[in-house]
């Protein structure tokens, strides 16, 4: 990391999200390391990921499979650096997304799950999944609903090249803290239930929270909080 990084507009927005987590985290009585930051890189060039790889961050999350491709090309001599898929996930782009990342996190669907098992090289390791829900309900969201959970959660388990780690959810907007949280319960409420129903299956991740509810999501359990515009600034509007 140079001098002129460490004080750069950069450095000091992601310096101000650790320590929004860091003390979310010790409000909810949690250890520090129970939760990590994904920064959400989604319309931001290359050479802003490449400087948050230099200010430590090394997981990132991409939302469009084109651009994402592009830029793991530009960064591929970074090293320890964690691609995750988090945007809606169709049927022609699931080879995209079993050859090039680590993690998906919008599988919400047996046919893209299936899809994902089958293209994902022999030579990786197993494709790191949550599954979307619908927390909220909303119908112009994707997600599976609750009483789609068990039985897709099945499906995943018996897929040798997926690995199921948890749920991830992105409720509807909420202004009051209280109200914010009342979604990621119901959440990890969902996760709860998986791990009764399959003991033996690693559900350790709850993928919720952002820019806006960080702190309601890490007070219900949020291991990896996905924040884009606290760290990197607006998106870029549409050309």
């Amino acid at each position: 990391m140079t001098a002129s990084s460490a004080h750069s507009p950069l450095a000091e927005s992601l310096a101000a999200v650790r320590t929004r987590l860091a003390e979310a985290l010790n409000d909810a009585g949690r250890p520090a390391t129970e939760a990590r930051l994904l920064a959400v890189s989604k319309t931001k060039p290359a050479a802003l990921v490449r400087e948050a790889w230099h200010l430590g961050q090394r997981e990132f999350g991409e939302n469009y499979v084109q651009e994402a491709l592009e830029k793991q090309a530009a960064l591929a001599d970074l090293d320890g650096i964690v691609w995750h898929f988090i945007g809606p996930l169709q049927s022609n782009k699931t080879r995209d997304v079993a050859e090039h990342f680590a993690w998906v996190h919008s599988v919400d669907r047996e046919k893209i799950a299936r899809r994902l098992n089958d293209q994902r090289p022999e030579g990786l390791p197993p494709l790191e999944v949550c599954l979307q829900v619908n927390i909220s309900d909303e119908a112009t969201k994707s997600g599976a609903s609750l009483a789609e959970l068990p039985a897709l959660a099945e499906a995943v388990l018996s897929m040798p090249r997926l690995r199921l780690r948890g749920l991830m959810a992105i409720p509807a907007p909420a202004e009051d803290r209280e109200a914010q949280r009342k979604p990621f319960a119901r959440l990890r409420e969902a996760l709860e239930a998986l791990h009764e129903r399959f003991p033996e299956a690693p559900l350790d991740t709850l993928s919720m929270g952002m820019t806006g509810d960080l702190e309601a999501a890490v007070r219900e359990g949020a291991t990896l909080v996905r924040v884009g515009t606290a760290i990197f600034g607006e998106r870029e509007p549409p050309r």
